[in-house]
């Protein structure tokens, strides 16, 4: 039987999640991987999406007139809403043997039935002749509370249920839901259920799992391994609704790089480290990145005066190749994160006669709490960059280039074309040039990123950073959806794809090996795992040290999940070795 992960997104654009979906689906990568079922729980920004079936007239309004987005999908139906307050779970199993649709849409009728019993709505069931799931069914008054939408493709399935937990009802005055004119649509608040999305998602997700199980043993099958991981849940407002976008990096709202907030000059209602021993070993990280650590659950630190491990202590080296490296970039003005970052391999890797390249400029619109790089407002592209890094790889002359650029949110296609223009630069320059991008998540922006893969890099690297709790606390102004999205169309263009991870920021060793199988179902080929370093007292403080036969453990788990290469150890970054590791994942494509 397939492991069962379970996932709380949080809210995820519809087109990201769908890219997901299609990732996980399809399976990207090594058909001989092993596969996982995988349940995402999350809700999406106001959408409403068209079925197959769908009547377009069923639309009533403009949907960009109330602040809502219009997608057409593959799976049945007619046209549906979702939103904030709606709970959406898109369950991606492989039904075997011989899968009947019906079968499936009961199932899951079935899990919504025992979930919405299980928050205190009971009565709730089947109406006759229509799906999904009604209060008072088979009633005049009957009302639709959960409706479903599936496809099965190839045994797999795509697409699945949104039940209306507390949304904002008007949404679906402006369509004729699902296409039904007799009855209308209700809500677990309409009805007096006052329950937390929280709840309910663990209430669905606890629902799944029982049905599934029980198929599971039906079939024959041993017992479910069920694995869960979630998102951080946001600290409610007053008005009881999710926090969006008011703590995240400030560049993200358009509001310049902030100031530092520590000690007496904190914001008024920031939270507030959990345990005091954090606290004490922050040092001058601000009081907002301590709130979001604690709102994570991470209240142990490594105080500031604590020595390092002996493992943790890099030789430097100074020699004439790195002095000749360091000459070779000054001369041409180019930027290197290995500099940048504090890279602590920068004087083995530059002996070596080899540096990763930073483009778009040397200053990020994001603020993560653990990277160096400046995020002061940046100044505009250059627009002899990519001849200029051009050169610098001829100049090297390097069989293998990794260009890596900072987050340019304040651009329309967050650098996609620099990046791609860069690669183009290279090639001309030099054919037999391998070449590594690593790049951000360009907003999410799936024709963004098109731009970087029609340039055709050998390898696309796009880091995750962290485990899924800690998203929010590590790089506020991402997701992991939404890196996994990224990552999953890369894979599925057919190139190699690869992603790292940072540890020692307070994630457990489940959560890493639960990260990886994320990771590598969505066809990820190559991943780097490596301790983190505080750059500085301001940045997020240690966690824990790993030890080098902790990084040796998660990439024997990395193996075993079906990765083909994992570099990992204390010193390891994203760009280490990045040369062997292509040659490992792809030994004839990387010349």
């Amino acid at each position: 039987m397939n492991p069962l992960r379970v996932r709380w997104l949080g809210t995820v654009p519809y087109h990201e999640a769908w890219s997901l979906q299609r990732a996980l689906h399809d399976r990207p990568g090594d058909p001989g991987a092993p596969t996982d079922d995988h349940l995402l729980l999350l809700e999406h920004p106001h959408t409403y999406t068209l079925g197959r079936n769908a009547e377009a007239d069923h639309v009533l309004v403009e949907p960009s007139s109330v602040g809502a987005e219009l997608v057409a999908v593959d799976r049945g139906g007619d046209v549906t809403y979702h939103g904030p307050g709606q709970l959406v779970a898109y369950p991606i199993v492989t039904l075997d043997p011989s899968p009947r649709t019906k079968d499936y849409v009961h199932l899951l009728e079935d899990v919504l039935i025992d979930a919405l019993r299980s928050v205190g709505l009971g009565g709730a069931g089947r109406h006759d002749g229509y799906p999904g799931v009604w209060v008072a069914p088979n009633t005049a008054s009957a009302r639709k509370v959960a409706q479903i939408g599936v496809r099965v493709e190839r045994g797999r399935t795509l697409h699945g249920v949104a039940l209306n937990v507390a949304p904002d009802m008007t949404y679906f005055g402006h369509i004729v839901p699902c296409g039904i004119t007799d009855y209308g649509v209700t809500s677990l608040a309409e009805e007096g259920v006052d329950a937390s999305m929280r709840q309910v998602v663990d209430a669905l997700a606890e629902a799944f799992v029982a049905r599934w199980g029980a198929r599971a043993a039906a079939l024959g099958a041993g017992p479910l391994e069920v694995d869960r991981a979630d998102v951080v849940w946001r600290r409610p407002t007053v008005a009881g609704q999710a926090l969006d976008d008011a703590d995240l990096a400030p560049f993200s709202r358009g509001l310049g790089p902030g100031e530092r907030t520590t000690g007496a000059n904190a914001t008024v209602g920031e939270a507030r480290p959990a345990a005091a021993g954090a606290a004490a070993a922050a040092g001058g990280t601000s009081v907002r990145l301590l709130g979001r650590l604690a709102e994570a659950g991470v209240t142990q630190a490594v105080a500031l005066t604590d020595r390092k491990p002996d493992w943790m202590r890099a030789p430097v080296r100074h020699g004439a190749d790195v002095l000749g490296v360091k000459r070779t970039v000054r001369d041409l003005g180019l930027i290197t994160v290995c500099e940048e970052a504090g890279c602590p391999n920068l004087s083995e890797c530059w002996s070596d006669g080899t540096a990763t390249f930073m483009v778009c400029g040397e200053r990020c619109t994001r603020a993560c709490g653990f990277c160096l790089v400046d995020t002061r407002h940046p100044g505009p592209l250059q627009a002899d960059e990519p001849e200029r890094v051009a050169e610098a790889v001829a100049r090297m002359d390097l069989s293998y280039a990794v260009i890596t650029m900072v987050a340019r949110d304040d651009l329309p296609d967050g650098g996609a074309a620099h990046v791609a223009a860069t690669v183009r630069a290279i090639r001309d320059r030099r054919p037999g040039t391998s070449v590594e991008v690593l790049i951000s998540d360009l907003k999410g922006d799936a024709a963004a990123l098109d731009v970087v893969l029609a340039a055709e890099p050998d390898v696309v690297n796009h880091n995750v950073e962290t485990v899924a709790r800690l998203q929010r606390a590590v790089r506020p102004s991402a997701g992991y959806a939404r890196s996994l999205a990224l990552l999953g169309r890369s894979a599925l263009a057919g190139r190699t794809t690869k992603s790292g991870l940072v540890l020692g920021l307070g994630e457990t060793a489940d959560e890493v090996t639960s990260t990886l199988a994320d990771l590598a179902a969505v066809g990820v080929q190559i991943v780097t795992i490596g301790q983190y370093l505080r750059p500085t007292s301001h940045h997020l403080p240690v966690s824990r040290w790993w030890t080098p036969e902790d990084f040796e453990r998660f990439a024997e788990v990395g193996r075993s999940l079906g990765l083909a290469h994992v570099e990992s150890s204390p010193f390891t970054r994203s760009s280490y070795h990045a040369r062997g590791a292509a040659e490992a994942a792809t030994p004839v494509a990387v010349g």
